[in-house]
Order: C-alpha cells, then structure tokens, then sequence
C-alpha cells in the first residue's frame, strides 16, 4: 500500500519540519507508533505532505514552503491543516495518506479534495511521535480513497500503546468485518445547529438534504435533533487550542529546538525573540492568543469558560446518543473557497470549522465522505458516531458511499 505521511508525524532520520521555518532542517530522532505499525505491514512511504505550519489552519495556506493546491481546481484551496494529505490522495499520488485533526484537519480538507477522512475517537490511535498542537484533543487518521481503505487502515494503526498512555484497547476489532451490514433501522440525528450555521452555502444544504434522503431510502430512520452547546464550540476549541499551544511551541527557543542562526553577540531576550521570528503568521496569532487567554485576570474569564462549554457539550452528546446511532451534517458549511479569500478575515475563517470542532471537543469518531461535485467543487457529508462507534461508524460511512458514483479528479 503507497502511503504519503502529514510531515507532523516523525520518522527517524527523515526530516519533519511542520511546515515551518523554525523545523526546516529538524531531523526526526525516532519514529512514531503508527509509522512503525505501517512498516510492520510493509506499507510503502511515499514521501511527507503539506500542511498548515504546526497544523494550524484549514487551508494549507500556511505552509512556510507554498500552499498545496486542490487537484479538482488549482485555483481553489485544497483545505488544511492535512491539506497535502487530502492532495496526494486526490491526485492519486498514493492510496493512503496519515493526517492528523484537531479541529477537522483531516475532515476538511477529505471535503475539500473528495476523498475519506476519518478522524477515530480519542486515543483509539497512538500520537507518540506526533509534533503536539493540542494534545487534549488531536487526533490521528487515515485520509483513503473509499470507506474500505481507511478501514483497512484502521485496523493497522489503532490500539493500546505504551509510549501514549491516552490510548484506548481497540479490542481486536476489525474494522473490514461485515462493513456491508447497512443501516437498515438505524436512528440518525440531523444536528439543527450544523445544517444552518453562517455561512452555510446553498449547494452545500442541497446536498446534505440529499444525503438525508438518501439515508431514508436505505432504511435509516433521520429525524432533527438540537445540540445547543455546538454554537459556543468554536470559541471554545480556539481558546483550549490556543492554549495548549503555546504551551507546546514554547519548547521552539533554538536551544532545546529551532532555527538555527548565528547567536553570538545576542542578549538572552533577544535570542528568543529572534528564534520567534520565524514563526509565520497564524502560529503567531495563536501564540499571542494562547497567552493571553491563561494569564493572571483572564484564566476564569476564558479558559474555565471554555472547559464548561466541552463538559457540557459532552454532556449532551452523550444524552443524544441515548437516543440515536448516529449523527450527520455537512462536513463543512461550505466548498473549497479561492486562495487569499479568507485569510484576512479570521472570524470568517475560524467558522469553517463550525461542523468539525465537536467531534474533537468530545472525543468522538467523525468521518467525512465524499457525496456531491458541484460547480466543479466537492461536498463531503460528515457522520458521527458514539465513542469507540468505529465499526459501526464505517458501516454507514460504506452504506453512503455505495449509492453515489462520483468522477475521479482529472490530473
């Protein structure tokens, strides 16, 4: 299986820069669990991808070395972080690409380029030898070209890991088993707050109301169900992040990791500060953010703010998936958008990821799989699953993909 690598996962005595300056000659001193499980089935690596620098951002437009570009149209973005993941799949570069996703960084950018990107639950896969963003909630995943390969894929990568005591015992499963049972008699959700959110585009909402029809004509039974707390997951996923950020960046003082750059004459301040320099402008803005945010005064204002709203926004998945097995909206709220569109306006291009954040604040798999072409532009429909719902997750995910016939992308 040819496999492309997110270049945030390490592979020792290959480089890993993040997309950055500041890691451009880093080499990876150890390898990472998942790349280890991979070469443990001969899987072949193709080459490190693309990516937002440090993983923050959602349309790899902030790659210190150029933006990808989306294969369906190169004027487009391809969506991000995991953006050159999304692309090399795409572009059938490769089968099979690692990405990592914290707010919808692997989701995102499978809407975008129509691919499958599966983010799994929380510590269902090791992320020892992932350069950290958000430790509390990243997540990695396979990025395929059908619900069958990332299940594949799955099966490979996930379980119990000494080197990462957040993970989970995946209890043997194998995801492939049965993956063609369909949703026959499954209760989906519809989340109101997802399928109306601004800027919800109407190509997107046409697609989504056929996707819902879709999965009633294949025996799922979709009803409306409200998750309140989904319009204050934004804020908080970009408060909690930006947190833990700069927490993680902080280790990038060329000292312990860095650029490297003639010190001699410098101050002790002025060394840092220059060592900073080379972080681009989104890893800024969130640096400057993530230490605003936990100082003396505004900690209670923020912080604790923000950790109510995922306690109570895992309160209430919890209570929905008493009711029901899955839950579906459009993966993003629109389709991929022009190079430098967005990105001098954050609020706007914070809010794309308004349907993904959830499923990271709360641990759950997500899956994004490829459902429309419109304009020339794909539409993914994202499906959500109760923790450790993977199996069954798939399951819909496969049953979806069976009923639509989309055209590969012309290279």
């Amino acid at each position: 299986m040819p496999v492309s690598i997110k270049d945030n996962i390490c592979i020792e005595g290959s480089k890993t820069t993040c997309a950055s300056k500041v890691l451009e000659n880093f080499i990876a001193p150890y390898t990472s669990t998942v790349i280890s499980k991979l070469n443990s089935e001969d899987a072949i690596i193709i080459g490190k991808t693309n990516l937002d620098e440090f993983a923050m951002g959602l349309s790899t437009e902030f790659s210190a070395y150029g933006p990808s570009r989306n294969p369906w149209n190169t004027d487009y973005v391809p969506g991000g972080s995991s953006g050159g993941s999304g692309v090399s799949v795409s572009a059938n570069e490769c089968i099979a690409s690692l990405g990592s996703d914290t707010g919808g960084s692997i989701r995102n950018p499978a809407s975008f380029c129509s691919v499958v990107g599966l983010k799994p639950t929380y510590g269902l896969v090791s992320r020892y030898g992932l350069v950290s963003y958000a430790n509390s909630i990243e997540q990695i995943g396979p990025m395929t070209k059908t619900v069958k390969d990332s299940a594949f894929l799955l099966n490979i990568i996930s379980g119990i890991d000494s080197n990462d005591n957040t993970t989970v015992d995946n209890k043997n499963q194998d995801y492939l088993n049965n993956i063609d049972a369909g949703i026959n008699g499954k209760k989906i959700g519809i989340v109101t707050e997802m399928t109306n959110p601004d800027g919800l585009t109407t190509d997107v909402l046409d697609a989504t109301n056929d996707a819902i029809k879709t999965f009633e004509k294949i025996g799922a039974n979709c009803e409306q169900v409200s998750l309140e707390m989904v319009r204050y997951a934004v804020a908080a996923y970009y408060t909690i992040t930006s947190t833990e950020a700069g927490s993680n960046l902080a280790r990038y003082d060329n000292i312990r990791y860095g650029y490297e750059f003639d010190s001699s004459g410098f101050e002790f301040n002025s060394y840092i500060s220059q060592a900073r320099s080379e972080f681009g402008p989104e890893v800024i803005r969130r640096m400057i953010l993530g230490g605003f945010v936990p100082s003396a005064g505004h900690a209670g204002k923020y912080f604790s703010k923000a950790l109510k709203v995922k306690s109570k926004l895992i309160t209430e998945i919890n209570h929905v998936f008493e009711k029901f097995d899955f839950l579906i909206s459009p993966t993003v709220p629109i389709q991929p958008f022009k190079f430098g569109e967005k990105i001098n306006d954050p609020v706007s291009f914070m809010m794309v990821d308004f349907n993904t954040v959830t499923a990271n604040l709360t641990g759950i798999p997500a899956i994004s799989v490829p459902y429309k072409i419109t304009n020339g532009l794909p539409i993914g429909i994202q499906i959500m699953a109760n923790r450790l719902e993977e199996h069954s997750l798939l399951q819909a995910a496969y049953a979806l993909e069976k009923t639509v016939d989309l055209p590969e992308v012309l290279v």
